[in-house]
Parts: structure tokens; sequence; C-alpha cells
């Protein structure tokens, strides 16, 4: 079966010792960047499906690749998470927009 998605690091090891044949090659800068995108919304997807912790934390990681290729620190995006958030609020009080005239 043929897929053309990025994976994580260690998956080609475990689908090996499974007795499976694993095709793959190292993305270039291009490639990566819009796999990790792609990646992004996959995950985002599943967790919407299945809401688990551990759907959550996937999403986390491709944030996490995502930061690292774009030479963010998680320091960096926290404070610039942080300044939105006091400048602009959070969602904390669930408030849902109906109508503005």
């Amino acid at each position: 079966m043929k897929y053309n998605k990025l994976i994580r690091d260690k998956m080609p090891a475990i689908m090996k010792k499974d007795g499976k044949t694993v095709k793959t090659h190292r993305a270039e800068d291009k490639e990566y960047y819009q796999k990790l995108k792609a990646k992004l919304i996959e995950e985002s997807s599943e967790y919407s499906h299945d809401e688990s912790t551990e759907e959550l934390a996937d999403v986390l990681e491709v944030v996490y690749a995502l930061l690292e290729f774009k030479g963010v620190g998680r320091s960096e995006i926290e404070l610039i998470r942080e300044k939105k958030a006091s400048e602009r609020g959070t969602f904390r009080d669930r408030l849902v927009l109906d109508e503005v005239t």
C-alpha cells in the first residue's frame, strides 16, 4: 500500500519488526514543510473524531516539529501566546460570536 505521508521516525523499524517491507525517503525542506502542514490537518481531524488525549498529543508533536523547522523555540512561541492572551484574551470564557452589526 502506498501512503506518501510523513511518519514518526521510529515507525519504519516498528513495521519491519512486524515483518513488513518498508520504503521511505528523507524529505527535503520544501516537501517536509508541506507534509508537516498536511500532518497537522490530519492529526487535528483525528482529534476532532477521537477526542483522546493521545490524539491531542499527536497534534502537539506536529506543532513542535513545525516550530523546530521554522527555527522558533518553545519559549518564544509561549511568549507570543502569552502576549496574544494578554491583548486579546484566551478561550476560557467560552464566548461564541453570534453576530456583529
